[in-house]
């Protein structure tokens, strides 16, 4: 996937616990734990909007597009 999720970065740079902002969003750590280790398909606008509020970020801090390599075997 060319979106990478750098949530696990911001987190650091705003000392917040997985199990502090999964309290304040009122989300599930595996649900956290998707969205950090970029195995989430999608996410929503609203998610996103708690997210950037609780951390006090912007979406770009925590979305990053990324060009893909291409498959050689191509």
């Amino acid at each position: 996937m060319s979106i990478v999720v750098n949530l696990d970065l911001v987190m650091v740079k705003k000392k917040m616990s997985s199990t502090e902002l999964a309290n304040r969003l009122g989300i599930t750590m595996s649900n956290l734990s998707i969205l950090k280790n970029n195995k989430a398909k999608a996410i929503r606008f609203s998610t996103l909007n708690e997210i950037c509020k609780a951390l006090d970020c912007q979406p770009g801090d925590i979305l990053e597009y990324v060009e893909e390599e291409e498959d050689p075997r191509d």
